[in-house]
Order: structure tokens, then C-alpha cells, then sequence
């Protein structure tokens, strides 16, 4: 198994991509910790994944400070440590530049960006004593491309690749990996809320995000799960700092 024993904090694992990275990790041996807000989802988490004895559900606010210590410090009783942490939890604000209030820059900088800095920050001391820590972030190719009317989930993606990149740099000397998976066009619950905003029908959007790419689908949440698993994995004891792009071969 290629987590074996691994102690693992998950945020955001409440669906989606997140479960699945949950569902995978806990195959490959790991221990996990599940932080999200959603309590519900936590939970059918759990009971698709058989309730197993070596995993345990945090319900947590990443972007309340007090929430993410809380949860970390579960995280290292119940494990006994933290090995890595996958940072997945994500808010999905989108709209033009004049359509976005400051609410909607405090949720989505203080989920995807703030919250993600104080995973790491709160994390921090069990990492260091870990014999093979790595940090993964969920990023997005949105970190990378423009797309009409997706300024504030854009930009948080964007500062989430830099946040990579600087993390990696500064935590190398503890020999701590910090990387990122970037998915493309991937389905999702989020998909339907991307739907809801532009408008548009289930096949429309799936359309769409298919001709995106070049292998003319939309990608599965397990197919990022597996690239998370390389980047957490000693397989990658040699990458920091690098963005995983998963995206079918993006056009344009």
C-alpha cells in the first residue's frame, strides 16, 4: 500500500473531489482526519466508505482561524501526528469584477487562500517531526487561464499556485513537499453551482466543458484523487513546488 500508516488530514472531503481523495488514501492504508463544514456530507463520507475505525469526521470552518487549530489539534490527537495534509476545501464564488461584493472576496480569498495558509500554519509543528511530510493543494487550471465572469474564484486560485510555490521554498529546509493538483473541467456538486450562475442545462455545461479539452470529456473527481496520491506519496520524494496539471490536455 502506498500510504501505509500514513497519518492524513483531509479538508473538504465532504464530496466531490474531496471524497474521493478520502476514499482512495484510506484504501492505501492511510489514517485520516476529514475536516469539512458540511456535516451531512462528512458523514455519507464515512458511511461509503464503511465507517472504518481509522477514520474520523471534524466538522470545520477553514476560513474561521479558531475552527482550523481546533481541527488540527483532533486531527493530531486522533492520528497521533499529521504526515500530510491535503488541502481541498474551496469556495466557489464567481462573477465580473463590478458583480462581486466584499463578501464575496472575504469568503473566497478567506476559504481557498487564508484558509489554506492557516491549514499549513497550524499544521506546521506535527510536519516537521514527520518522516516523510508533504502538503498538497487543490488548485485549479483557473489558477492559470482567464474565464468570463470567474474574477474572484480565479484570483484565489492563482494566489493558491503562488502560495504553493512560496511554501515549498520556505518549508524545504524542514523537508517538507509542498505541491499542487490543478483539474480541469472536472464533474462535480460544484459543477451544478457553475451551472446555476451561467444558466445553463446539465448536457449544455458538460458540452461545453468537453470541448475544452482534448480528449473531448470531463474529467472524473478519482482521476485527480490519483494524482494527489502520487504528489502525498514517497514516489514523489523528489517534487516540491510543482503544479499537477490534470485537465484531459486543455485547448487553448
Amino acid at each position: 500500500m502506498r500510504l501505509e500508516s500514513k497519518k492524513i488530514l483531509i479538508t473538504g472531503g465532504s464530496s466531490g473531489i474531496g471524497r474521493a481523495i478520502a476514499t482512495l488514501f484510506e484504501s492505501e492504508g492511510a489514517d485520516l482526519v476529514i475536516g469539512d463544514i458540511d456535516v451531512d456530507g462528512g458523514r455519507e463520507t464515512l458511511e461509503q466508505m464503511g465507517s472504518p475505525e481509522n477514520v474520523c469526521f471534524v466538522e470545520t470552518d477553514i476560513s474561521d482561524e479558531t475552527s482550523v487549530k481546533e481541527t488540527v489539534n483532533q486531527a493530531s490527537e486522533f492520528l497521533g501526528g499529521i504526515d500530510i495534509l491535503i488541502n481541498n476545501a474551496a469556495a466557489f464564488v464567481f462573477g465580473t469584477v463590478d458583480q462581486t461584493k466584499n463578501h464575496d472576496w472575504n469568503k473566497v480569498l478567506g476559504v481557498n487562500v487564508v484558509g489554506s495558509a492557516n491549514m499549513v500554519k497550524h499544521s506546521l509543528p506535527f510536519l516537521k517531526t514527520s518522516k516523510a511530510p508533504a502538503i498538497v493543494n487543490i488548485a485549479s487550471v483557473s489558477g492559470f487561464i482567464a474565464q468570463p465572469a470567474f474574477v474572484p474564484y480565479n484570483a484565489s486560485k492563482g494566489a493558491v499556485l503562488q502560495l504553493t510555490r512560496c511554501l515549498a521554498m520556505d518549508l524545504a529546509e524542514f523537508n517538507i513537499r509542498v505541491n499542487s493538483v490543478c483539474p480541469g473541467a472536472i464533474f462535480t456538486p460544484a459543477s451544478e453551482r457553475h451551472m446555476a450562475f451561467a444558466g445553463i442545462s446539465k448536457e449544455e455545461f458538460v458540452k461545453e466543458a468537453s470541448e475544452t479539452a482534448f480528449m473531448k470529456r470531463m474529467g472524473k473527481p478519482i482521476e485527480i484523487a490519483y494524482a494527489a496520491l502520487f504528489l502525498a506519496s514517497e514516489e514523489a520524494s523528489f517534487i516540491t513546488g510543482t503544479h499537477l496539471t490534470v485537465d484531459g490536455g486543455r485547448v487553448g
